[in-house]
């Protein structure tokens, strides 16, 4: 997911946002709806100067605005999430009022594969299609493990794609971890006139660590010191 925000956020990036002005009306709105996964996006926030660095250290404390599940009362967070299958639906809405309202903006989701076992989720995959929302972008980091298991053994979720082309979506598929294909999906979007559009990027969950790589157990597991100086050298990061 690290590789997603990352293109969607570059200065002059797929996202069009101020990071001085984080209310500023015509940004395109992103919606997390993976809130879990709020670490990732609070980094990525800091970095492109929303909030200084440094509050970072905060995440997760007592009183922090920093909150284990993605909150908005973070600058340039929309909506708070956590309950999955929540945040479809709400970038459905977000994309509607902007239709209606005449609004240049778009409406980026980002969803978990787990998250799709909702039916909620598919209550808004149907909805998007009838009122021609090609404001709105999902993008599905499809990583094929949740909570509990590898998706295809909880409930398996292929063909991905030709589901939601049969809901009436504009789709691809792109490696989730190359920022060149990534960004090249993104440059053109909406991919077809009156049509939502759906990006599954195929991901591999903790990629580049040797460690936590596919592995089920760091869905949850937080690294130690010595684990951490280890992630990062072979992310080949500067500590501290």
């Amino acid at each position: 997911m690290a590789d997603l925000l990352s293109v969607l956020y570059a200065d002059g990036g797929a996202l069009r946002v101020r990071p001085d002005q984080p209310d500023w009306p015509e940004r395109d709105r992103f919606i997390l709806s993976k809130g879990h996964s709020c670490t990732a996006l609070y980094a990525t926030l800091a970095l492109r100067g929303f909030f200084p660095e440094a509050e970072l250290e905060t995440y997760a404390r007592d009183g922090s605005r920093l909150m284990a599940h993605v909150s908005h009362r973070v600058p340039g967070v929309e909506f708070s999430t956590g309950s999955l299958g929540h945040g479809l639906g709400f970038g459905v809405g977000k994309a509607l009022a902007g239709k209606r309202g005449g609004h240049g903006w778009r409406v980026v989701v980002l969803l978990s594969d787990g998250e799709l076992d909702e039916g909620s989720n598919w209550e808004a995959i149907l909805f998007a299609p009838q009122h021609g929302l090609d404001n709105l972008l999902a993008i599905v980091d499809y990583n094929k493990i949740q909570s509990l298991g590898e998706v295809a053994a909880v409930l398996e979720l292929g063909p991905l794609a030709d589901k939601f082309r049969s809901f009436r979506w504009s789709v691809r598929e792109v490696d989730g971890h190359d920022h060149t294909a990534i960004r090249a999906a993104l440059a053109d979007v909406p991919w077809e006139a009156g049509k939502p559009g759906c990006l599954i990027a195929h991901t591999i969950k903790g990629k580049g660590v040797d460690f936590m790589q596919d592995k089920l157990a760091w869905h949850y597991k937080s690294p130690d010191a010595t684990q951490v100086t280890e992630a990062l050298r072979q992310l080949r990061c500067p500590e501290g």
